[in-house]
């Protein structure tokens, strides 16, 4: 039998990650696939460690693995603990926020499950899943950061900074990660890209986004740091 290593890293999300949590539990993945949770906590200076500690005290039955970082060091490096400590045949990253669905696991999972595919990637900008309305800026950013990674890769992905990202967990353990902030993206898409006979699949996603007033975090600072992965990974870094 399966089983699928899910990913939450979370930094200050108290009064939210029970919500997701609940959302994760209550999802039937197909053909019995179990589930692994991971939740990295980034030194949260709020009561994040309560509320994962207290979910995990009123739920044994789910098999959830908690690691906190001493320091904060940024999303990347909390997926990076999280990575080296997944079991599972499939890792999937997923934000603590209430941005993405995790009752489309098994729309992600299927291309892996089929044979298909060696990674999958969920596109907030393809197919008729709901998408909320928020910053044109934002969504123009993401676009050229995409372009620019495809420029780059070679790949014809339509949303390279996606948080829905599924691997085999052989694929994602064997790749040395080093961005420790929101350069994880860029940097893992570069990497995946150049490993031989890889097969990248990409699913349309709902999308649920946040304003900064409910705790969005990433900013145009991440949009140039992104840039610079890009560059980095992809010229430098091979």
């Amino acid at each position: 039998m399966s089983t699928l290593s899910i990913v939450i890293p979370a930094y200050n999300e108290g009064p939210t990650i029970h919500h997701i949590l609940d959302r994760v539990k209550a999802v039937q993945l197909t053909e019995g696939i179990q589930k692994e949770i991971i939740i990295v906590n980034d030194c949260s200076k709020d009561n994040t460690e309560e509320s994962i500690l207290a979910y995990k005290n009123a739920n044994p039955e789910l098999a959830i693995s908690y690691y906190k970082h001493p320091v904060n060091q940024g999303k990347g490096a909390a997926l990076h603990t999280g990575i080296k400590m997944a079991t599972g045949d499939y890792v999937l990253i997923q934000d603590a926020d209430l941005e993405y669905d995790p009752e489309e696991y098994n729309i992600l999972l299927k291309p892996l499950l089929t044979g298909f595919a060696d990674v999958v990637y969920g596109s907030r900008f393809m197919g008729g899943k709901p998408h909320r309305i928020l910053f044109f800026w934002h969504s123009i950013g993401n676009k050229w950061l995409t372009l620019a990674s495809n420029m780059f890769t070679n790949l014809n992905l339509t949303d390279m900074e996606t948080c829905y990202k599924v691997f085999r967990r052989e694929i994602i353990q064997g790749i040395q990660l080093k961005e420790k902030r929101f350069g994880f993206e860029p940097e893992v898409t570069a990497k995946i890209s150049r490993i031989p006979k890889i097969r990248i699949y990409e699913v349309g996603i709902s999308y649920y986004g946040r304003t900064y007033e409910e705790g969005k975090k990433i900013g145009m600072k991440d949009a140039f740091r992104a840039l610079y992965c890009i560059i980095k990974y992809n010229i430098f870094s091979k």
